[in-house]
C-alpha cells in the first residue's frame, strides 16, 4: 500500500463519517453503543509490559515474554517496609510452591537503593527474582499506592488482581490455584477469577 492510497482511504473514511454524522445525528452514538457492548463486561485490563534488570545480575526480566507461558505475581515492596519484611519468608515459600506450576514471582523494590535491597535479600533469604524500581516507573503504571502492593497477571497478560496491604500471601494461593488449574489451551478462554481489588 502506498502513502497516497493510505491517505486517500483515510480521507474517504473521514468524509463518509462526516456525511453520516450530519445526516443521521444519532447514528454515531448508536454505533458506539453497539460496538462498546461487544466487549465482554468482565474483561480484565491488559497489564503494562515492562523490562527491568534483575538485582545482582546483568539479566533482564521482560514481562512480555511470560504471556502465554506463566502467571506473573509482581510484588511492589521496599527494604524499609515492615509488613514486606514480615511477609518475605511466606512469599518465598509461595514462590517455591508455585514455580513448578507456571507461576513467576518478581519483587520490585520501590524507592530503595541497591545496597539496602541486597541487605534485605540476604537477611530474609529471598529466593525469588528481585529488581529495583527506585523512581516508581513500573509501579505507577500498575496503580501503585504504597507498599506492600501485589499485582497478579494471568497467562493472557491481563491484570486479574491488585492487592494493597498485608496478608496477600494468605489470599494468593486460592487465586493462583484457579489460574493454574485450568490454563487456556488452543486459544480457548476459560473462566477466570474476577478482578480482585483491595
Amino acid at each position: 500500500m502506498t502513502l497516497r492510497s493510505s491517505c486517500s482511504r483515510s480521507l474517504t473514511r473521514a468524509i463518509i463519517t462526516f456525511v453520516v454524522a450530519r445526516t443521521l445525528p444519532g447514528l454515531p452514538f448508536l454505533l458506539l453503543l453497539l460496538l462498546g457492548s461487544a466487549v465482554p463486561l468482565g474483561a480484565a485490563p491488559a497489564a503494562p509490559g515492562f523490562t527491568v534488570r534483575l538485582l545482582g545480575s546483568q539479566r533482564a526480566f521482560d514481562s512480555r515474554e511470560l504471556i502465554g507461558k506463566k502467571v506473573l505475581v509482581v510484588r511492589f515492596q521496599a527494604s524499609w517496609c515492615k509488613p514486606c519484611a514480615k511477609e518475605s519468608a511466606a512469599l518465598t515459600r509461595l514462590a517455591e510452591r508455585y514455580r513448578a506450576r507456571g507461576v513467576e514471582v518478581l519483587a520490585l523494590h520501590v524507592q530503595d537503593t541497591a545496597t539496602d535491597v541486597q541487605r534485605f535479600v540476604r537477611e530474609h533469604k529471598v529466593a525469588y527474582p528481585v529488581a529495583l524500581d527506585p523512581r516508581l516507573t513500573v509501579a505507577n503504571r500498575f496503580g501503585f499506592k504504597g507498599t506492600p502492593y501485589t499485582v497478579v497477571v494471568d497467562l493472557r497478560g491481563e491484570v486479574v488482581a491488585q492487592i494493597h496491604g498485608e496478608s496477600v500471601v494468605r489470599r494468593l494461593p486460592r487465586l493462583l490455584d484457579g489460574l493454574v488449574a485450568n490454563p487456556p489451551q488452543d486459544g480457548i478462554a476459560r473462566a477466570k477469577p474476577a478482578l480482585e481489588r483491595r
